[in-house]
């Protein structure tokens, strides 16, 4: 039986499926570990507003901002663990996040209601893209202009693509009706947080 590809990046590698292992040189945190709290910032970032409304007030675009902190904090420490920007640009990677996120909502309503009269899971479809595509793109953009973020934007391709496909998960939100739960969210945030570590690793050790 032939052997299975190993998948090199520059300091991590993991064995395809069906085996899969993680390994790592000093300060490379595993995939699979990122992409875990991944899925678990996914899952707060629907249950936020109810908490943020018994705290704070204030207008719609701070509500959703605030609403990305839990994705915001796994940012903070992909970035200072897989690259060697300091404290300082770890947080304002942080903040950009939490900007990324409200304007990809912001987004994905303008493409909504742009799409008027299209059928339902058409207009969720296209939201979903457009929101995805602006989140990640934001994203690549700001943390792009860290002290050592990768300057290269073909290295930033694979991410923007994966947050732009991933988008389309709202029309599955939509469709269940989901309120306090989310597909999107965990797999969104997820696969992003995955792919930054993936160019910030790339970066580093490269």
């Amino acid at each position: 039986m032939a052997m299975m590809p190993r998948i090199s990046i520059k300091g991590c590698s993991m064995l395809t499926w069906p085996k899969v292992k993680l390994t790592s040189m000093p300060g490379c945190v595993p995939l699979l570990m990122i992409a875990a709290f991944g899925l678990l910032s996914g899952l707060l970032t629907p249950l936020m507003p109810q908490l943020i409304d018994r705290i704070v007030g204030g207008s719609g675009n701070l509500r959703l901002a605030l609403g990305a902190v839990p994705f915001a904090v796994l940012v903070f420490f992909v970035v200072r663990r897989c690259s060697a920007n300091p404290v300082w640009a770890a947080l304002i990677a942080s903040v950009v996040t939490m900007v990324a996120f409200v304007c990809a909502v912001n987004a994905a309503i303008f493409i909504d209601g742009q799409a008027y009269g299209a059928p339902k899971v058409m207009r969720n479809v296209l939201a979903g893209l457009a929101g995805g595509f602006v989140g990640a793109g934001l994203m690549a953009l700001g943390i792009a202009l860290l002290p050592a973020g990768p300057r290269d934007a073909a290295v930033w391709m694979r991410m923007l693509l994966t947050g732009t496909l991933a988008g389309a998960l709202m029309a599955i939100d939509s469709a269940l009706d989901l309120d306090l739960t989310s597909v999107l969210y965990p797999v969104w945030q997820a696969a992003i947080s995955v792919r930054l570590a993936m160019v910030l690793q790339r970066g580093k050790f490269g």
